[in-house]
């Protein structure tokens, strides 16, 4: 089932990068954004976790440094019968987690400095619980991709831009001119629409599952209100926009327009679902 829902991701975005390719820059455009994109597809696939890693500046934490830490994962990973991930270090005070991988063979669970400071025992057990189980449902491919891509039709789009300041055949024509100035505008908003159609609902059953794999979903519970609490007027993580959506909490700017798109849901939300699961 997770192999089906891969190849639909990877035909779809490669569709829609075409799709934007054409309105840029014609057939050459729709040629070159079929190679781009199944170059990405490729690299993704066999690179996510690499990719995730290097996206979020994260660095392998060391069982000497969090041996607290490990002997979590290491429970967790036995409860959730999965191979023990690698383990990385997000270098920011914002408390915030991640995991990423092709398969649990090849997975990575990231924790910030925040979040090791903020949490005591029972809420890091549900965050990483919670990261074990997107880990678990196969979710951390189609996230990276997702991320890989929502990038490269950000890239896209500044290409075009380009295109229309500098010129080009298709600028010649007022068509051609306005069907580069939509996609321009759209590019990145269908990047936007990718990733929240991916990311919301599986945010809500990693919820579920996390909360099975640690046998305590208030520990999450509590997890995200201090999480919540503490990014409300604080300033922002330093992330790839792109890979925004791969963490537990959106680490960036969740207020007004942004709220509408952001790619997790609502917080108080996956607090109430949690603990309707007592």
């Amino acid at each position: 089932m997770h192999r089906t829902k891969t190849f639909l991701l990877m035909f779809t975005l490669i569709i829609v990068f075409m799709f934007f390719g054409g309105m840029i820059a014609g057939e050459n455009g729709i040629v070159m954004a079929f190679i781009f994109a199944l170059a990405i597809n490729f690299i993704s696939y066999w690179n996510s976790d690499k990719l995730a890693i290097k996206m979020t500046k994260s660095r392998p934490l060391n069982e000497n440094e969090a041996p607290e830490i490990y002997r979590i994962v290491r429970k967790l990973s036995k409860n959730a019968k999965l191979p023990m991930p690698k383990i990385y270090l997000t270098p920011t005070n914002q408390p915030n987690a991640f995991a990423t991988g092709r398969n649990p063979e090849h997975a990575a669970v990231a924790v910030t400095q925040g979040l090791i400071r903020l949490l005591n025992e029972d809420e890091l057990e549900g965050v990483i619980a919670h990261e074990l189980a997107h880990v678990k449902n196969r979710d951390t491919l189609i996230s990276t991709m997702a991320a890989v891509m929502a990038g490269a039709l950000a890239f896209l789009a500044r290409m075009g831009r380009f295109r229309m300041i500098f010129g080009g055949r298709r600028n010649n024509n007022g068509a051609g001119a306005l069907l580069q100035l939509v996609a321009i505008i759209f590019a990145p908003l269908a990047a936007i629409l990718i990733k929240m159609a991916i990311s919301r609902s599986r945010e809500y059953i990693a919820d579920e599952t996390g909360g099975e794999i640690s046998g305590n979903p208030e520990g999450l519970a509590s997890a995200l209100e201090k999480m919540e609490r503490y990014s409300q007027g604080r300033e922002k993580m330093q992330v790839n926009e792109a890979a925004a959506h791969m963490f537990i909490l959106n680490p960036l700017s969740n207020e007004g327009m942004a709220k509408l798109f952001s790619s997790h849901p609502p917080t108080e939300e996956r607090i109430k679902k949690l603990r309707q699961l007592k």
